[in-house]
């Protein structure tokens, strides 16, 4: 994991447990995370950033998820933005929103949740496109998306073309006429992440908001960006509760040593995976190993909770010894089904296996 400055992890460790149980801290997160300019890692120093690898800002994702899942699932749906535009081939758009997006002044939110569905044959566009009079205007909703800051944030939403013709990815603007943000969704943590829907009704968009012209094309260059930042998350957090669960061990539970070895173990595996294929982009044209890396790091994430949960034994089950236990059981509650959940990547894999087995015996 990236080493974060020492007044950036000071403040997300003092106030995790506001951040997963009240919205009011949301207007924090972006500023304090572009302050300590880890918004900027694995950014091109041309365009802003500090250089690097998207490797470098998994590692940044991963640091911040360990103190607080709602603070890296904010960064996780900002940075990924950021990474849609340094993949897009709208340089227009790009100068236009990265520099405020890198100063944390305005928000990026990816709303492709149901465009990765999509791209795996789960479900249809829930966005529609439609000409009148020279005019192109969106209408839908995105149910569910994290980092929609109150003071402003462009979204990415992948979009049926009109009249049934190829599907497109565009930035929307909270400023624009027809979005309308709902209010935060009743989080059962995790509430200072933003989270809420967006309906969309005959929303304006011209050509400078055209993230990609064709989703089919460019979905699968930057869903392994897109699952990578991702699977951070449950890096973070699996780490954090090895770690908390090594700091228990005594005399009593030392019998506990050998599964946190193992999982560990399992956990720095599942990582350099992560790492070497988003390195040499392996997971462009082979996206399954990906998908079972997610699969993995959720089932370690689940395994590292239960161990910490061994460990501290029934003070984790007393309100305040165990405050921050808690919310890491309920931030472990969120990591199998954040979009694409565990049951649709099974899914896939599943019809992925069919499919190679039919080849196979042909």
């Amino acid at each position: 994991m990236v080493q974060l400055p020492t007044e950036l992890k000071s403040w997300i460790a003092s106030n995790a447990d506001d951040l997963d149980e009240r919205a009011d801290g949301a207007a924090s997160i972006l500023p304090r995370l572009a302050d300590a300019d880890v918004l900027r890692i694995g950014v091109p120093r041309a365009q802003g950033g500090l250089g690097g690898h998207i490797n470098d800002a998994v590692g940044a994702i991963a640091a911040v998820s360990s103190h607080s899942l709602a603070a890296g699932f904010v960064f996780w749906g900002h940075r990924t933005f950021i990474e849609y535009l340094l993949q897009s081939p709208n340089e227009r758009l790009r100068d236009r929103l990265l520099p405020d997006l890198l100063s944390g002044r305005r928000a990026g939110a990816t709303g492709l949740s149901n465009a990765m569905k999509f791209l795996s044959g789960v479900e249809a566009l829930q966005i529609k496109a439609a000409v009148q009079d020279g005019v192109r205007t969106v209408t839908g909703k995105l149910p569910w998306v994290t980092n929609l800051r109150a003071a402003g944030f462009d979204v990415a939403a992948a979009v049926q073309g009109e009249g049934g013709s190829t599907p497109f990815v565009a930035s929307l603007s909270s400023d624009s006429a027809g979005v309308r943000r709902s209010p935060d969704l009743a989080l059962m943590g995790m509430r200072a992440s933003s989270t809420a829907a967006v309906d969309l009704n005959g929303v304006r968009v011209s050509e400078d908001d055209i993230i990609h012209p064709d989703a089919g094309v460019w979905l699968p260059q930057v869903r392994p960006a897109f699952l990578g930042l991702q699977c951070a998350m449950s890096i973070g957090l699996a780490k954090r509760s090895l770690a908390e669960t090594e700091l228990r061990l005594n005399k009593n539970r030392d019998v506990l040593a050998a599964d946190v070895d193992a999982l560990s173990r399992d956990l720095d595996i599942a990582e350099g995976q992560l790492a070497a294929g988003l390195l040499d982009a392996r997971f462009i044209a082979a996206p399954a190993p990906l998908f079972r890396i997610r699969l993995q790091l959720a089932a370690i994430v689940s395994g590292a909770v239960q161990l910490e949960l061994a460990a501290s034994g029934g003070q984790a089950y007393l309100s305040e010894p165990g405050r921050s236990f808690q919310r890491r059981l309920r931030e472990a509650a969120f990591v199998p089904i954040i979009t694409p959940s565990l049951v649709q990547l099974k899914t896939v894999l599943r019809e992925h296996e069919r499919r190679q087995a039919i080849v196979e015996t042909a």
